[in-house]
């Protein structure tokens, strides 16, 4: 007879305390404080220091090497560490035991030199974010300094750019002068946004270079040529770089200053060989650090209405987020682009099931990434177009609650002054519409297009408001009635994108792009495209490309070939067809605008989505 040995399992659960590793701390902090157990003593410039070698091995790879390493230290009970202070270690020992860095800009710099000769890394990146918090007018070339000699890449990058961002400020301190050579490099190719145009550049450039004795001067000059290459001379006129060198050269001797003006004049050559003068920058201060995005402004998804800005350059194939609208989220607003400023006016949004439509309006910095409000306008009111001509904004029409029987198609016009920062009214549009489309010509002439009259028909009337006159004029109309649509100025000719216009009964999407000839009074069309959509973002880019974003090809779904971006290259007559947007999106808009190429927190929207070429 066998006996059959009986088992039992055994349930296994796997505890974890979170409170060991602070409970853990505190006793070793405690035994510290209490002298007890201690294995090492320290001598740093004279002061003795004790601890556990444990703790120190744990923080430091220095002292782990040291203590556990076949080294002579490792068997020794009293350690002398040179190269730091006595400051900045007795601050990294008590970190050890508590977590804890009470930094200032006092002990700053001991504490990062002693924990980078230990090798203490978390504290080193304390240290610099902390630096990084601190830095200003009078200290960045400190800063700068600081960052080259420990390596630290972000207190860099955070500390030129903020020399860039305050040059004019900052090259009238001292701080400026003490700039090495290799620092004023940094500052003009680390292409950073500056506050100043190209001009004032070159100049700041100049007197960094004069603010020296004759003979130190000798030594700069050889690196004039090497300096020169980083200053934009295509973005300078002739007219403003005789100006600039006149002023410093007039009143010194021939030799050696000749020298350096020999060099300007052959770098200027070489930069601006081959062109009509100077660059052209529109409404941009300085091209340093800013680059042309397509922006991509609010809108309905999937998830309703979003106040979401977002953007993408062409190198970067990436969506990524920009911003969002200080406001409710709302639609139907007005956007312009003035001065590399984004204007978002008026518009409407729903509060307990009722549609409001407010006057307020909101400006768009992208150089400080800061939005500030602008006065409202005289009327509310959503569905209109918004425009820059002449240094002026224009909103023309729309939905208004101002009109005798509620929210009705409104005539009023009214003007924004972006320097005084005043609206005032213009003459009445001939005839009450919405969900037209506006856009100018030569910077002197506004044209209104199509949209939805007080009857609720669809429209293809065009009129010119002429800028110096104040006057409306009817032109030819459009070859179909549109709403919903974008016009454009390529030149001095216009394109009607997009939209749709109706039958008795139906909306009838419009699949053609028409082209205005302001000196024959005549449109045409140019092309068909190849996925026309309802409520399609639609702007020009590169000044010859019409860009197509979302939108839907019917009132009942959305078709996933428009989420394709596509767009038209009017001097090649060639349409393209692009990766797709990576949302669902319909009723936004699509300008273009030049930010930063660097942010600090780009948010990329979907990994998979491509940009603009």
């Amino acid at each position: 007879m066998t006996r059959t040995k009986e088992t039992k399992l055994l349930n296994t659960v796997n505890y974890q305390d979170d409170s060991h590793k602070t409970i853990l701390l505190h006793g070793l902090h405690a035994l510290w404080r209490k002298s007890q157990l201690l294995d090492i003593t320290l001598v740093v410039e004279g002061t003795v220091f004790r601890a556990h070698k444990v703790v120190l091995s744990a923080c430091s790879d220095y002292f782990r090497a040291m203590f556990t390493d076949n080294m002579l230290e490792s068997r020794q009970t009293e350690v002398h560490l040179h190269g730091i202070s006595a400051k900045g270690f007795g601050q990294l020992l008590e970190y050890a035991y508590t977590t804890r860095l009470a930094l200032n800009l006092a002990n700053v710099q001991d504490v990062l030199a002693a924990s980078s000769h230990l090798q203490i890394l978390n504290c080193i990146v304390t240290c610099s974010t902390y630096l990084q918090s601190q830095i200003d007018l009078d200290n960045c070339v400190d800063m700068a300094t600081i960052a080259e000699t420990y390596s630290l890449k972000e207190l860099r990058i955070k500390v030129y750019r903020f020399m860039s961002g305050h040059l004019l400020e900052f090259s009238k301190t001292q701080g400026f002068y003490r700039l090495s050579l290799m620092q004023l490099e940094n500052l003009l190719t680390l292409d950073f946004p500056v506050d100043c145009s190209e001009a004032e550049v070159f100049r700041i450039v100049l007197t960094w270079f004069f603010h020296v004795d004759n003979h130190e001067f000798n030594g700069r000059i050889n690196y004039a040529v090497h300096i020169m290459k980083y200053v934009h001379f295509n973005e300078i006129s002739k007219r403003k770089l005789d100006g600039i060198l006149n002023k410093f050269f007039q009143d010194r001797p021939k030799y050696p200053w000749q020298v350096l003006e020999e060099i300007i004049g052959r770098e200027y050559f070489l930069q601006t060989s081959g062109h009509l003068g100077s660059l052209s920058l529109g409404a941009l201060l300085n091209s340093r650090g800013m680059e042309q995005a397509i922006l991509k402004i609010g809108g309905f998804g999937t998830s309703g209405v979003t106040n979401e800005i977002t953007y993408c350059f062409s190198w970067q194939k990436k969506w990524m987020h920009l911003t969002s609208i200080p406001h409710v989220e709302q639609c139907n607003y007005g956007t312009a682009v003035y001065s590399n400023e984004l204007y978002i006016v008026g518009g409407c949004f729903n509060q307990s099931l009722q549609e409001y439509i407010h006057p307020f309006g909101f400006k768009y910095n992208p150089r400080f990434n800061k939005w500030s409000t602008i006065s409202p306008m005289k009327f509310e009111r959503c569905r209109f177009s918004l425009n820059a001509v002449g240094g002026l904004l224009y909103a023309v029409g729309g939905i208004s609650e101002e009109e005798p029987y509620g929210q009705y198609e409104s005539k009023t016009c009214e003007c924004y002054n972006p320097t005084r920062d005043v609206w005032y009214p213009i003459a009445n549009l001939p005839m009450g519409v919405s969900q037209h489309a506006g856009a100018s010509v030569e910077d002197a002439f506004l044209y209104i297009s199509g949209g939805i009259d007080p009857y609720n028909r669809c429209v293809s009337n065009v009129f010119c408001f002429d800028v110096e006159f104040k006057t409306w004029m009817t032109c030819a109309p459009m070859l179909q009635p549109r709403a919903d649509h974008v016009m454009v100025a390529v030149g001095k000719c216009l394109y009607v994108c997009g939209g749709w216009t109706s039958d008795d009964t139906n909306r009838v999407l419009l699949d053609t792009i028409e082209r205005y000839n302001p000196e024959e009074n005549a449109w045409e069309v140019v092309t068909k495209i190849p996925t026309p959509r309802y409520h399609a973002g639609i702007s020009l880019v590169d000044d010859r490309k019409i860009y197509f974003v979302g939108g839907f090809q019917s009132d009942t779904m959305i078709d996933k070939e428009t989420a394709n971006i596509e767009y038209y290259d009017i001097e090649n007559e060639k349409w393209t067809t692009e990766s797709k947007y990576p949302q669902d999106i319909w009723e936004h808009t699509i300008v273009t605008l030049c930010i930063p190429k660097c942010r600090d927190d780009m948010e990329i929207i979907s990994s998979s989505a491509n940009s603009f070429t």
